[in-house]
């Protein structure tokens, strides 16, 4: 599923508010149930506002002989996204303003957006832009600015309890892969099997959207929901071939944060985590964020690095982002992982003792003292009825699943209860 996800839709111009996005979704919603939600232009979401529909026609770069130098239609990155309309002829000096390079990476286009502070731009390749000695050159970036509609899909796998978990992913990225196409055919591929699977404990949601103002526009209008919502993930950037990086939430003590910490350390001995808002930046801000308090982390495949704003991958927001570059096992490998973590979610309950003082093993059949010596110890003196397994399993140190398996013993036994 998730091959044919990311085949499907990457190389389109998934800008914000767009021709190209809306293609997207719509395929995204041929693959699973989703609720799509319209937000049109103008519309306050918190602080923010729904922008307009960008489209863009094309946008190229000509010798004043009228030879093509790049064009948009070549790659969507050509043009600066959000990038108002402009035609004429520039002196040189006029156009290196308004032309946007990696000189880092010379063979990469890079990914350029003024989506709130609005001028015009091109982008190419930067050994390109060496080679442009002539005084003047011809600029035409057709694009329009138009009412649209904003659109966030929602895919709902409904529990037995109303509390939920919310996880999320951006698709607004144009002709990019591991940003974000890599957290969107995660996000996918997860919900399939949940999808597939018995009626779980709790409700999950999993929500693909333009980043940020997606985020906004979904919780200022769905505010009923944030009570009940009990965490987040968000998923982006899982095809590096980098081990996984865990950004805690604004609540780090949060069961939420507990789960994901102990699964993905057990999942992947390699990975490295980090307070909230010292990994990567996304839409978990909006979930964290003053009045809503989601404790919502994030889950990537980023490079440690000492200024958050350096690249957190290679070819991140360049040309050179495309399914060629994706780590395919361990994309499949970040998939099994967040289903891991619901399967945490949902056995993370809170063991009541249902006994007094040291246990006469013996008098039960299904504890043998002997081989479960150490994770009895380990868990029988957490039992106060108020740790959950998360909290116990983080406490002692034992592996999640022990935990669980432990209390499971005790339950069949009568011996706790689950609240």
């Amino acid at each position: 599923m998730m091959k044919n996800i990311i085949d499907s839709i990457w190389a389109l111009p998934r800008d914000l508010v767009s021709d190209g996005y809306d293609q997207a979704i719509d395929a995204l919603s041929d693959m699973l149930p989703m609720r799509i939600h319209e937000y049109p232009t103008g519309t306050e979401c918190f602080t923010w506002i729904v922008p307009e529909k960008w489209t863009c026609r094309d946008a190229r770069l000509e010798t004043m002989d009228g030879k093509t130098l790049f064009s948009y239609k070549d790659n969507p990155l050509h043009a600066v996204s959000y990038s108002l309309p402009y035609s004429g002829e520039v002196d040189r000096e006029t156009l290196f303003q308004h032309l946007h390079t990696r000189p880092d990476m010379p063979e990469a286009i890079p990914f350029i957006f003024k989506y709130y502070k609005r001028d015009w731009g091109l982008c190419c390749r930067h050994s390109l832009k060496q080679t442009l000695t002539d005084d003047t050159y011809r600029v035409v970036i057709d694009t329009e600015f138009t009412q649209g509609a904003l659109k966030v899909g929602e895919v709902v796998v409904k529990g037995k309890k109303q509390d939920c978990y919310i996880f999320c992913a951006h698709l607004c990225h144009p002709a990019q892969t591991n940003d974000d196409m890599a957290g969107v055919a995660v996000g996918m591929d997860v919900f399939r099997r949940l999808l597939e699977g018995p009626q779980p404990e709790y409700t999950y949601r999993l929500v693909i959207l333009p980043e940020t103002i997606g985020s906004a526009a979904w919780l200022s209008h769905n505010e009923s929901l944030i009570p009940h919502i009990k965490g987040g993930l968000f998923l982006e950037m899982l095809g590096t071939p980098h081990p996984h990086a865990l950004q805690r939430s604004n609540t780090p003590d949060s069961q939420m944060d507990t789960i994901c910490r102990l699964i993905t350390r057990e999942a992947d001995p390699k990975m490295w985590e980090d307070d909230f808002m010292k990994v990567i930046l996304n839409d978990e801000r909006m979930f964290n964020g003053p009045g809503i308090n989601v404790p919502m982390l994030s889950l990537s495949r980023v490079l440690q690095r000492d200024d958050l704003y350096d690249p957190p991958y290679s070819e991140y927001h360049t040309s050179l982002d495309t399914p060629d570059v994706l780590d395919w096992d361990n994309l499949n490998r970040s998939s099994r992982l967040v289903s891991r973590i619901i399967e945490a979610i949902e056995a993370n309950r809170i063991p009541v003792p249902l006994f007094k003082g040291e246990l006469f093993c013996s008098r039960f059949k299904s504890i043998d003292y002997a081989s479960m010596f150490h994770v009895m110890n380990a868990v029988i003196y957490r039992l106060d009825g108020e740790k959950s397994i998360a909290d116990i399993a983080r406490e002692s140190g034992l592996p999640y699943d022990d935990v669980v398996a432990f209390i499971e013993i005790l339950k069949k036994e009568k011996l706790v209860r689950l609240a």
